[in-house]
């Protein structure tokens, strides 16, 4: 676009391009990394500790604009909304009628979405989407030579946490995040976030994102995450009513030896289940991080040495909902005892444990300082717990597979 007046193009908002600030000595390399990706890359400033931001039509040419860096950061003018919490907000924890129901109800295959997609990047793909986290072989950006690391990648949210208090609930949600990439051997390194709410013009809607955002940031300094993206979608409204607050969080993490596949969401027959962990305590309550801490590099350290054959952090559902996850995944049923099954709290994770190893496991989450409590066992055809829930394997399996493609049978667009 040859008449693009020069504000346009310094505030055009089109796709896919990325700022990097390089070292003068590392520019050859970057350049290099680039071609091979085939990505246009252009050296387009320097920067000069000057304080001061300006824009040449070229180089050594006109001043197009000359303004205080602070200008555009800490001197730039904010919003100032009123803000005002709801009068009133939902449960954090869902209401059961019938346990049966409500498990098999909330059992969905997700592979109808990440199918849509090419999810093989490179033949680098050594965990598909669909579990806690997928997982990426990391090789040499120029060589191409496997490095023996790993990428992690996952993404969560729930509505139902934020729309009951946003700031508990989005802690919650960096939380679950840094969990899930736990269950692949893999430490967090960043951060990225969509904030989805309604009209921010709203005073409760206003609180609402006001609040997400402090508890993120609360929780990403705390967990030690840096934010390095992210960006909002606002103003969405469904028949005159504003969407619950709905943040959504996409975390990388790295793991520093792949030595093999991490251990899938599911059950091995016969194993021992044991859930890690604070036992819940049905209050919706603010996150003890330096116990989410020891919870997830206990449970990395397991994966990453081999010591459990299963693995699947507890969240939405509860302890029911993520051990009948790991048995439809595996088509392996179970057998346990346990209290407050649909109960949702941070910072709980189940594995599947052998015979021999199962010392090791009570060894480390004692040492690390973490709970731990032997459920019961992988095995047989039903989904039970002990006075509470019965459920053949098949039929879990049938509402678990069914689900999405049933909902969405008529077209997305009914």
């Amino acid at each position: 676009e040859p008449r693009m007046a020069p504000f346009e193009i310094m505030t055009s908002e089109s796709q896919e391009r990325m700022l990097a600030i390089v070292k003068p000595e590392h520019l050859d390399e970057v350049k290099t990394i680039c071609e091979r990706w085939e990505v246009t890359a252009s050296v387009i400033g320097t920067v000069t500790g000057s304080g001061r931001l300006r824009v040449l039509d070229r180089l050594d040419g006109e001043v197009l604009a000359d303004l205080p860096a602070k200008s555009l950061d800490e001197d730039a003018p904010r919003y100032d909304r009123a803000v005002q919490a709801p009068v009133s907000r939902p449960p954090a924890q869902p209401a059961i009628a019938d346990a049966r129901t409500f498990l098999l109800e909330r059992l969905a295959d997700l592979s109808w979405v990440w199918t849509q997609y090419d999810h093989q990047l490179f033949l680098n793909t050594v965990v598909a989407p669909g579990g806690d986290a997928a997982v990426l072989r990391l090789k040499h950006p120029i060589t191409g030579v496997d490095t023996g690391r790993a990428l992690a990648l996952t993404t969560d949210g729930n509505h139902r946490w934020c729309a009951a208090d946003p700031r508990i609930g989005t802690a919650w949600i960096v939380a679950e995040s840094m969990l899930n990439l736990a269950c692949v051997g893999a430490r967090p390194l960043a951060l990225v976030n969509c904030l989805n709410f309604g009209n921010p013009e709203h005073p409760e809607v206003m609180w609402q994102l006001s609040e997400a955002i402090d508890g993120m940031g609360e929780a990403c300094r705390a967990l030690h995450i840096p934010v390095v993206g992210g960006n909002v979608s606002l103003y969405n409204e469904s028949r005159g009513r504003d969407i619950d607050p709905t943040p959504i969080v996409g975390m990388l993490g790295i793991i520093d030896r792949l030595a093999a596949v991490p251990p899938p969401v599911g059950l091995v027959d016969g194993q021992h289940l044991v859930v890690l962990g604070p036992a819940p305590s049905g209050d919706f309550a603010a996150v003890d991080y330096g116990r989410h801490e020891r919870v997830c590099s206990l449970v990395a350290s397991l994966v990453n040495d081999g010591i459990v054959s299963g693995v699947h952090d507890v969240s939405d559902g509860g302890l029911a909902l993520a051990l009948a996850e790991m048995a439809v995944r595996s088509r392996v049923g179970f057998t346990v005892e346990a209290d407050a099954i649909f109960t949702e709290s941070p910072s709980r994770v189940i594995v599947s444990v052998s015979d021999d190893r199962l010392r090791e496991v009570h060894r480390r989450h004692v040492d690390a300082g973490v709970s731990g409590a032997l459920l019961g066992r992988a095995g047989g055809d039903r989904l039970v717990v002990a006075g509470t829930l019965d459920i053949s394997l098949d039929e879990a399996i049938a509402a678990w597979r069914d689900r999405i493609p049933a909902a969405l049978a008529g077209g997305t667009m009914q």
